[in-house]
């Protein structure tokens, strides 16, 4: 028997002992229960993990998933897979058992978070429901591949919801320098803007630099890190893909802005924070902006999509932009590619030369 009751106040614990994956003798207390049935099925659920049996509840194969998973991922992109599973997946389908979960139960399922509403009382965005289909599809392919689990019934329900193309908008340079003028009153803004739009770089990554990043003698920004606040917390991890790691030159404007910038602080150490603010201030400062200069309001990263845009303008190549924005050439050539100029007369003027030269 390893269920016992604890007199002193009339609750229960489990005691017992197991065989780690190493095959050492280890002993698990756990304590707290109100009812000893409530201990059993603790008990249970636990040897079911240890013997990776698929016939656990979701919730107890969830904790497995986690340990697997989430020391491979970033800790922001852990934090996200986990809101959706302990909010969108766990209440509906938690106490199922793993192997009799059918397609069914995901189309009842998926039927329920269609009718889901928002904080905001709208409808849940068709991307996300994607997303979180996506997650439950995830627990399950990793249940097959790693515990033989037979089959993944999210994918014979079939997937929901779908990938919405947002409008990228872009500012004109004459738009963003109305805007700029503007922000001149707040010194920090105006810098951070000024490095989202000369430099094309993420919001993220904007939020992570430090003075160290910046070397002027060369007129260069190293992007090495990316910055969100989690849970209360600051947390900076690696940019949001290998290619995202980069040098970028800047001009020299921009060189001799951010060393104005520099002298905003009182003390500024090299790991320092250069904008120690929130996502949700520069949104609102965007907001004030937008409405002072009287231009169209876009979103933080339109300015990126804007940078993009000026280079394409300029007459720089996709590989050359990619190199500076972190993103392959043929991302740049595929979600840009009605920016750059038709060459379809030239070619067919070259072709027409070519063909024609041989005949004189």
């Amino acid at each position: 028997m390893s269920v016992y009751k604890n007199e002193k106040n009339n609750t229960w614990y489990v005691m017992l002992r197991y065989n780690d994956w190493k095959g050492e003798r280890k002993q698990k207390c756990q304590r707290g229960f109100s009812t000893k049935q409530e201990a059993q099925n603790w008990e249970r659920q636990f040897q079911l993990q240890k013997n990776a049996d698929v016939n656990m509840t979701l919730e107890s194969f969830c904790k497995l998933y986690e340990k697997d998973v989430r020391p491979r991922l970033k800790e922001n992109t852990w934090l996200t897979k986990e809101s959706i599973i302990q909010s969108k997946i766990l209440p509906y389908l938690g106490q199922r058992r793993l192997s009799e979960i059918t397609a069914k139960d995901v189309i009842d399922w998926q039927n329920e978070m269609r009718n889901q509403k928002g904080k905001t009382g709208k409808e849940v965005s068709p991307t996300y429901l994607k997303t979180i289909h996506a997650q439950l599809s995830s627990i399950f392919n990793h249940a097959i591949r790693y515990y033989d689990l037979a089959i993944n019934p999210a994918r014979k329900a079939g997937t929901m919801g779908m990938e919405e193309s947002k409008e990228m908008l872009f500012w004109t340079k004459e738009e963003y320098l109305k805007f700029a003028d503007v922000m001149m009153d707040k010194p920090l803004s105006f810098y951070a803007f000024e490095m989202l739009y000369w430099c094309g770089i993420r919001e993220r990554e904007l939020l992570a630099l430090t003075p160290a990043d910046f070397d002027f003698e060369n007129r260069t920004v190293t992007i090495n890190k990316s910055y969100q606040r989690l849970r209360g917390k600051d947390v900076v991890t690696v940019p949001k893909t290998k290619k995202s790691n980069r040098v970028i030159k800047i001009p020299q404007f921009l060189a001799d802005e951010m060393k104005d910038c520099f002298k905003l602080f009182y003390s500024l150490r090299a790991n320092d924070r250069i904008f120690p603010v929130t996502k949700h201030y520069l949104h609102h400062e965007m907001d004030r902006g937008s409405r002072m200069a009287n231009v169209k309001r876009i979103r933080i990263h339109d300015l990126r999509h804007s940078h993009i845009s000026l280079l394409i303008d300029m007459g720089f190549t996709a590989l050359a932009i990619g190199d500076r924005v972190g993103h392959e050439s043929e991302k740049i050539t595929y979600r840009y590619a009605h920016l750059f100029p038709s060459r379809q007369s030239e070619m067919a003027d070259r072709l027409d030369f070519e063909r024609t030269s041989d005949e004189i």
